[in-house]
Order: C-alpha cells, then sequence, then structure tokens
C-alpha cells in the first residue's frame, strides 16, 4: 500500500546525491510508489493541539545538479502522514532534542523512524555505556582532576565532546601529550557539557569499521581509513571508505545490542567498531547507505523500507 512520507532533514539542495543516505531512502521509497513530503526542522511547529511543518512535496532523481522537484510550499498537519523520518544532521543539541519532543506527539497514529523518544534517551556516544563489556575503557566526566586520572590510566587516549559529530573536536593525547588541562579549558569555557575520553585503539590505523543494522540485523559494513597522519577517519575528515567483511566478532556485538535496538525503535542504526571493539551506536543521522551498495550490492534502503512496512503493518 503507497504510503504517505514526511522527511524532516537538512537543506536538500547542496546534499551529495552519491553520498546521501536520507536521498537514497527517498529514492527507495518514491521507487515503491511511496509520496514524499519534505521540510526543514526549523518549520516544525506545534499549534493548538497539533504538529506541524511549512514544505513541500517532493520528487528526487539521480541527476547531479537538478536531483530534485518541489511541488508548492504547504502548511501540513504531520498527523496525516504514514511515516515521518527524523534525519537531519547533529549536532544533538537542545533544537534537535525538541524536535523529537514535538515528533513524539505523533504516535500511535503515524510512525516516525528512527523512535525519537529513544533517539533523544539513547544519544551515540551514551548508548554504548549500557555494553561496557565491549566497549574501550571509557570515562564520561567535566572535572579535570578525574580526566588526569583517566589519562595516567590508560597514558594513551582520545578526547572528544560528548554530543559533537563528524570527528569536530576529537583529540588524540599520547603518554608525552601536555595539552589536557588547555583543552579541558576550551571545552569547558565553550560548553557546560562533560567530555568522554577513551582509551585509543591502535587498530584505528587499519579503519574504523561502520556496520549497518536494519531493525537490530546486521545487514553489511564498510571501513573508513583515516588518512596517513590522522587519528580520525571519519569521511567528513577526508577518511576513505573501503569494501569491508562483518566478521564473527561483529555478529557477536549486534546479537548483544541488536534486541535492544528492535526494542526502542531504531530501525536504521550505524555502528562503529575498531579493532574488536564497539565505539558507537549512532542512531540520529546514521550514514554509509550508498558507500555499502555500491561496494557489494546490498540494496540496504530496500531492506530498511522492508522493515518500515512491515512495522507500520503491524501497527
Amino acid at each position: 500500500m503507497p504510503l504517505n512520507v514526511a522527511f524532516q532533514m537538512d537543506p536538500i539542495g547542496p546534499i551529495d546525491i552519491e553520498a546521501d543516505s536520507t536521498f537514497r531512502l527517498a529514492e527507495e521509497a518514491q521507487a515503491r510508489g511511496h509520496s514524499l513530503f519534505y521540510y526543514t526542522p526549523d518549520h516544525l511547529s506545534w499549534r493548538e493541539g497539533k504538529v506541524m511543518a511549512s514544505g513541500w512535496p517532493l520528487t528526487v532523481r539521480r541527476e547531479r545538479g537538478d536531483h530534485f522537484t518541489l511541488g508548492d510550499r504547504q502548511e501540513v498537519d504531520l498527523s496525516d502522514f504514514d511515516v515521518v523520518w527524523l534525519r537531519q544532521d547533529p549536532p544533538f543539541d537542545m533544537g534537535y532534542i525538541t524536535t523529537t519532543h514535538l515528533l513524539d506527539l505523533l504516535a500511535p497514529g503515524t510512525m516516525v523512524v528512527n523512535d525519537p523518544f529513544w533517539v533523544r534517551n539513547c544519544p551515540e556516544k551514551l548508548l554504548v555505556l549500557q555494553f561496557a563489556d565491549l566497549i574501550p575503557p571509557t570515562l564520561i566526566a567535566r572535572d579535570l582532576g578525574t580526566l588526569r586520572e583517566f589519562k595516567a590510566a590508560h597514558g594513551d587516549i582520545i578526547l572528544k565532546p560528548l554530543y559533537g559529530n563528524g570527528g569536530a573536536g576529537v583529540f588524540r593525547l599520547d603518554p608525552n601529550d601536555r595539552n589536557l588541562s588547555s583543552l579541558h579549558e576550551l571545552f569547558t569555557g565553550m560548553s557546560r557539557e562533560p567530555l568522554i575520553a577513551q582509551k585509543f585503539l591502535p587498530d584505528v590505523q587499519h579503519g574504523d569499521k561502520r556496520v549497518i543494522l536494519v531493525d537490530g540485523e546486521p545487514v553489511g559494513a564498510i571501513n573508513r581509513v583515516p588518512q596517513a597522519g590522522e587519528t580520525r577517519s571519519n569521511m567528513h575528515v577526508g577518511g576513505r571508505a573501503e569494501p569491508a567483511a562483518i566478521t564473527d566478532r561483529d555478529r557477536e556485538i549486534c546479537a548483544a545490542i541488536g534486541p535492544r535496538l528492535r526494542e526502542y525503535g531504531q530501525v536504521f542504526v550505524g555502528i562503529d567498531v575498531i579493532g574488536d571493539r564497539l565505539t558507537e551506536i549512532n542512531v540520529t543521522s546514521p550514514t554509509g547507505l550508498q558507500e555499502l551498495e555500491r561496494f557489494d550490492g546490498t540494496n540496504a534502503a530496500g531492506l530498511i523500507w522492508d522493515a518500515v512496512e512491515r512495522r507500520r503493518n503491524a501497527a
């Protein structure tokens, strides 16, 4: 049955149609006969008991420089839609959190993917804390003394903002580094949030694997390899995507976290694995669909829509 689908996302004009996962999800939905509507988070509102959005009917096509057409601008009641996709990029700030509260109000009539209640309560670097046996030694703290103790214990660490994304603000502090106090001063001067520190994993030189899960099941993986002389492997900062196989250890990790993801309504998830350690569980706006499809032909967007349609039909 055709569905009415709305995408809450960043502006569609500048996206890279060869890499953007939201574009691929929209393309797959359109191919299945679903109707598309697009709006940006700043045009989401609550008005007299209704969750409203101002946006446009959308048609997409795989043509560089001419990848979408918009209909006439409309003010819509999102409860009239079957599915709403929560797909704007982080940062995971109060603006982002507010959109999850508003989209919460659409349940149970409208399905929001991923479930905004659990997106809000399971940010990437905190959800992993529920699986402490799978992750490297990790610290969440703001106090400088506590951070110093962690560094003294582990020597070589990664320090980063708790709610950062795309590799921004990620620092490696090796045993000879003397910048912890300065970085603490910098970060705490900009934000009241804690920091996250993790023991450095040398296996990152071989890549930071992104495993894509659909409704809690692994469907494929890509490897993101850092540039020479760079610790960060994020593609936003120059990391190179390569084909990767799902290992037995990856499957162990997915088997441990998959039931929780299904329970929480996290249909499209990308986890990060370095060596044999889980480092992040990405639920806000995961990426990697197009790279996976290019490398091994896996239509993960199709598998995601299969899962969404199953859940929607069972509701």
